[in-house]
C-alpha cells in the first residue's frame, strides 16, 4: 500500500498524493452515478472510502478515516436500499422525491447533534484530528448527505453543497490538495444533479383528479 500515499505529482506547488487522486477520482465518478441514478454509485463509494482511509489513517487523520469506514457502512446500506427500491419509478430506475418538513426536521436535527457530538469528541482527543469541528462537520455532514441519498431525497444535494463549503479549505489546509480541487468539481457536478432529481421529482409527482396530465 506504499505506492498509494507516494507522491504522483505536483500541481500548482501542491503536491499531490497517488490515494488522493484515486480515491476522489473514483468518488467523483460515484457522484456522477448517482446523479444518473445508477446503482452503481455505491460500490464506487464503497471502493473510494477503501483507498481514502487508506490515505487519511496512514497522514494520522483519524476522524477523516473514520469517516471513511461510516462511508463505506452507509454505502452498503445505500446500495441495499436503492436495490430494494429499483421499481419505484414507472421507468424502472430509482424514484427521487422531497423529503417530508418532518424528514427535513429529522436530518437539521441529526446534522446539529451529530456535528456537536463527534466535534466535541475530536476535541476531548486531539490526535483524532487535527481541526475538530471542521472535520466534525464534514463526517455527520457525509453521513447525513449520504442516508439522504439512500432514501432517494433531493435534499441530500443541498447536504452536499453545504459539506464542500468546509471541505476545500480543510482539505487544502491538511495536505490533500487533490481532494480540495475535486471538491470544487463537486460543486459543480452537484448543483447539476440537484437540477436533474427536482425536475425528476416534479414529474413523479400525482396530477390532480380531473387536471390535464
Amino acid at each position: 500500500m506504499n505506492w498509494l500515499n507516494s507522491e504522483a505529482f505536483t500541481l500548482f506547488d501542491q503536491h499531490i498524493k497517488w490515494s488522493d487522486m484515486i480515491g476522489n477520482v473514483v468518488g467523483l465518478v460515484a457522484l456522477a452515478l448517482g446523479w444518473r441514478r445508477s446503482i452503481w454509485t455505491w460500490p464506487a463509494q464503497f471502493v473510494s472510502g477503501l483507498i481514502l482511509f487508506a490515505a487519511f489513517a496512514t497522514a494520522h487523520l483519524s476522524g477523516s478515516a473514520g469517516k471513511q469506514i461510516v462511508v463505506m457502512l452507509v454505502a452498503a446500506y445505500g446500495f441495499w436500499q436503492w436495490n430494494r427500491g429499483r421499481q419505484q419509478a414507472q421507468d424502472g430506475s430509482i424514484a427521487v422525491r422531497f423529503a417530508t418538513n418532518r424528514e427535513r426536521v429529522l436530518l437539521v436535527g441529526a446534522a446539529l447533534v451529530g456535528t456537536l457530538a463527534v466535534g466535541g469528541l475530536f476535541t476531548l482527543y486531539p490526535s483524532l484530528s487535527w481541526d475538530p469541528w471542521p472535520d466534525a462537520y464534514i463526517f455527520v455532514g457525509t453521513i447525513v448527505a449520504m442516508y439522504a441519498q439512500a432514501r432517494g431525497m433531493v435534499e441530500f444535494w443541498f447536504a452536499w453543497l453545504l459539506v464542500d463549503l468546509v471541505g476545500v479549505p480543510l482539505n487544502f489546509a491538511n495536505g490533500f490538495a487533490f481532494s480540495g480541487f475535486v471538491y470544487v468539481l463537486y460543486g459543480a457536478l452537484v448543483l447539476w444533479g440537484l437540477r436533474d432529481w427536482w425536475l425528476r421529482s416534479r414529474d413523479a409527482r400525482p396530477a390532480l383528479e380531473g387536471a390535464p396530465a
